[in-house]
């Protein structure tokens, strides 16, 4: 075989499994977004931004990928960090720490719910403590600050350890002769961190935050299990165009709002976080 034939070759399966599951589908989607009864138009974009409840769901979105994904970022460096430091029992502390990387969105989502729930661990260790005379309701439209809270707690517990896989594998290509150098020239820990292993990681911490964010935007069945109504988001709402209202050209169009968003934010992760030609993850 022709060796500058051989690379097509090799990614012909690839393409092939794009183009059917991906680029098909997508279409499909763009269409029914765009068009109506009469052909080509914009009425469901219109539809769903006019819609009373689409600028709450982008601001609940919005302010939880704001405040989840940078914690996540700083956990998932200082867990990465402090494995690749370990020498004895590291196999077991990132398996534990992965764990929640095998537990469904709504199974996490249940899981915290027991935690906050009016019968659940919080309330029977507050009223344990004397701290309320009976249980309280945490999880209703009178406290939509704790509701906040509990999905976020949530959605750190859960995804976190998806950026810590990633980052540890980079931190693991970094060269050691370049801590070793830095350490015989006497440069503190916090020096070798930022001066070596922070932009050595770049590539890693590129990937893990456009991959986090993108998810953070799909967000949908850990508020269901924990916020349901109280706290709209966008794919809930696309939920509920499709199954509840039966506009499946509606929820086509939030589906590609969506896309937009994530599509916006992972170029500008990529702007800030520029990797240098020849860099690797």
């Amino acid at each position: 075989m022709n060796a500058r034939l051989l690379p097509y070759v090799l990614i012909a399966p690839v393409t092939l499994f794009l183009c059917l599951f991906f680029l098909y589908p997508f279409v499909l989607v763009a269409k029914q977004a765009f068009s109506t009864g009469a052909g080509f138009s914009m009425d469901n974009f219109r539809d769903v931004v006019t819609y009373w409840k689409f600028p709450i769901s982008l601001k609940n979105t919005m302010l939880l990928a704001v405040a989840v994904v940078p914690v996540q970022v700083a956990l998932a460096l200082l867990m990465a960090t402090m494995v690749t430091r370990m020498q004895k029992g590291r196999d077991l502390v990132l398996y534990v720490w992965t764990i929640p990387l095998g537990i469904s969105d709504l199974a996490a989502g249940i899981i915290w719910l027991a935690i906050f729930e009016q019968s659940g661990f919080l309330n029977t260790m507050m009223n344990g403590l004397g701290v309320v005379d009976k249980p309280v309701n945490l999880l209703s439209y009178q406290n939509p600050g704790i509701v906040f809270l509990a999905i976020a707690l949530a959605e750190i517990w859960r995804a976190t350890a998806i950026m810590l896989v990633i980052l540890v594998a980079g931190i693991g290509l970094i060269p050691k002769e370049y801590y070793e150098a830095a350490e015989v020239f006497g440069a503190s820990p916090w020096k070798r961190f930022v001066r070596i292993t922070l932009p050595m990681l770049r590539p890693s911490l590129q990937t893990a935050l456009v991959l986090r964010v993108i998810l953070a935007f799909e967000i949908f069945a850990v508020v269901a299990a924990l916020g349901g109504t109280l706290f709209p988001v966008l794919m809930g709402e696309t939920y509920a165009y499709q199954f509840d209202l039966l506009n499946s050209g509606a929820a086509a169009a939030m589906a590609l709002i969506i896309l937009a968003i994530s599509i916006g934010f992972t170029l500008i992760i990529l702007r800030i976080l520029r990797v240098p030609k020849g860099a690797s993850i």
